[in-house]
């Protein structure tokens, strides 16, 4: 049930996020002068709908977007000439350029309140104290550095040696260890193969303890298995100012993550269906499918607080409002960014023929830029079939 309430939550959030963006183009549109026609959440068949004044309401059967129809969105419909005026592409490039780039700016305004509200309630998260103590051993040796165990892989060099949870680590190979950093960078200077000495101090045991862990090779580097204990940490509410600077840092963050997403995603496409998907940024982007899976994993989670299960939530439809803004402004029809594109090119043009005394060309003939916006279409319709299925058979994990 629990895993349930978290999808629907999910899937009402993404609704609430598309519902915004298209908002976002259709009340400028409307205050310019602009006819629009439809607003809709989702494609296909139509759920529901209500006609308000000239524009027609409603939901469709398939939730994976929506749409907002303004009249001569591109020179090439074919529109009443009573509503020729009114067109899109008539505009001024000005107005044409403010309807475009609304729907992400409020996607990212969203995701900005929405990181302010959970600083100023739920808190902002503190790191804590990172110790030297085991907090958990894993008991695998897994296929790639974010791969969970699985039936049939070898015993971690942790459980192999006899780690327990509880056990404080004093030194690795000889190389004295004072926290976490230090017993991290002891082991990277070890080689997968290698039987080094685990000097631990175990509760109730008087004398320190000396395990050999033989390291396993996971990736290429050296591998435990085991992680560490986190002390203090938790959330500290803050007020409007510090819950704004919060949010800021939290969006730069995401945006940069993001980007290295973007820049991954073509090397991590064929380990899409491999134990090593989450072996790097690229592999963990999903479909709105994996997205509504994680949302009923966060709170079906037996090992979280009510409250890292509503941070955890937030931050994921913070990441799904940020994701819908950035890829909108690619410069690719048809998306947002692919228009706005399009109108500071005959902005361009129209200045460098103004400054020879020759007139203004108008509006780019779109007929010549169909078959790169065919091609886009392809490569996001493909992508994102192949992430679905992906999500399907090879979801994603959150980490225990």
């Amino acid at each position: 049930m629990a895993f349930l309430l978290g999808a629907v939550a999910f899937v009402v959030a993404l609704l609430l996020s598309v519902m915004l963006h298209e908002g976002g183009h259709l009340l400028p549109a409307k205050r310019f002068g602009m006819k629009a026609t439809q607003y809709f959440v989702g494609f296909g068949p139509t759920l529901w709908s209500t006609r308000r004044g000239e524009t027609e309401y409603g939901v469709k059967a398939i939730p994976l977007g929506g749409f907002v129809k303004i009249v001569g969105y591109t020179p090439l419909e074919e529109i009443d000439p009573a509503d020729r005026p009114r067109a899109f592409y008539r505009q001024p490039a000005g107005r044409r350029a403010i309807v475009i780039v609304s729907g992400v700016v409020v996607n990212f305004v969203f995701a900005f309140l929405l990181l302010m509200v959970m600083g100023m309630t739920v808190g902002v998260p503190q790191s804590g104290t990172v110790t030297s103590t085991v907090d958990e051993v894993t008991p695998c040796v897994p296929a790639g550095q974010r791969a969970a165990c699985e039936e049939g892989r070898p015993r971690s060099p942790a459980a192999a040696a006899g780690l327990r949870a509880g056990d404080r680590v004093v030194s690795f190979n000889g190389t004295p260890v004072a926290d976490w950093d230090g017993l991290t960078r002891a082991i990277d200077k070890a080689e997968p193969g290698q039987t080094a000495r685990l000097v631990v101090r175990r509760p109730g045991v008087p004398q320190p303890m000396t395990l050999p862990v033989t390291l396993a090779d996971v990736d290429g580097q050296p591998f435990v298995g085991m992680s560490a204990k986190v002390v203090g940490g938790g959330y500290d509410r803050a007020g409007p100012i510090g819950a704004t600077a919060f949010a800021g840092r939290a969006l730069g963050r995401t945006v940069a993550g993001i980007g290295e997403v973007a820049v991954d995603l073509p090397s991590a496409v064929p380990r899409l269906f491999s134990p090593e998907r989450e072996s790097s940024p690229g592999g963990q982007v999903g479909s709105v499918v994996g997205a509504t899976d994680v949302s009923g994993q966060i709170f079906a989670s037996d090992t979280s607080s009510t409250r890292d299960k509503i941070a955890l939530f937030l931050s994921l439809v913070v990441s799904v409002n940020i994701f819908l803004g950035a890829l909108n402004v690619l410069p690719l029809l048809p998306l947002d960014g692919g228009h706005l594109a399009v109108v500071g090119y005959e902005r361009v043009r129209a200045a460098v023929n103004r400054k020879r005394g020759r007139p203004d060309p108008g509006t780019v003939d779109m007929t010549r830029l169909l078959p790169l916006t065919y091609l886009a279409v392809l490569l996001l319709v493909g992508l994102g079939v192949l992430l679905i299925l992906a999500d399907v058979f090879n979801p994603l994990k959150l980490p225990e």
